[in-house]
């Protein structure tokens, strides 16, 4: 019975510093692999945050490229016929449109929305002036008549959706 005792004596003490020692590092671990964690976490925020903001940059830039008077500047040439200039500007905001459409992943739908539908409306701003142009006439009473149908409204759809991108970029900083 003494050398049950004796070998009691012994062990239970080991056992209490085992166990003690085992919380001790498992503990330990488990705040390493949070603190690892929350890192990592941070980390993709800091890329995720990187991507959303030059996608609202490319998206801002895409409206200012679709806005009427730079698409006219950079499409119109001359000895273009009202026609091919009403052409070449709906296809270059499709274009410009669909080269840009990955970048809907990285803002809101509402955002996405706001877009498409400056899109839209740019579209029929210039469908309702080539209209009012004869198509075989010169492609400046189209430039002219797209800038007349401008400043009839009171913002043009791309600045609209610019100032909406704006707001919510400081809502998300």
């Amino acid at each position: 019975m003494e050398n049950i005792a004796e070998i009691l004596k012994y062990t239970i003490p080991a056992l209490i510093v085992f166990l003690t020692a085992y919380l001790l590092i498992s503990k330990m671990l488990n705040n390493f692999d949070k603190i690892r964690n929350a890192e990592l976490i941070m980390e993709n925020q800091k890329i995720t945050t990187s991507l959303k903001l030059q996608a609202y940059e490319r998206l801002v830039l895409l409206l200012e490229r679709l806005s009427p008077d730079a698409l006219i500047m950079r499409i119109s040439k001359n000895n273009m016929t009202s026609k091919q200039l009403h052409t070449s500007l709906l296809s270059a905001i499709r274009s410009e449109f669909d080269h840009n459409l990955s970048q809907q992943i990285y803002i809101s739908a509402k955002a996405w929305s706001v877009i498409k539908g400056a899109k839209e409306n740019l579209i029929k701003l210039i469908n309702n002036a080539a209209e009012k142009v004869e198509p075989d006439k010169p492609s400046v009473l189209l430039s002219k008549a797209i800038i007349e149908r401008l400043m009839e409204i009171d913002k043009p759809p791309t600045q609209i959706a610019i100032d909406y991108l704006k707001e919510e970029l400081q809502v998300f900083i």
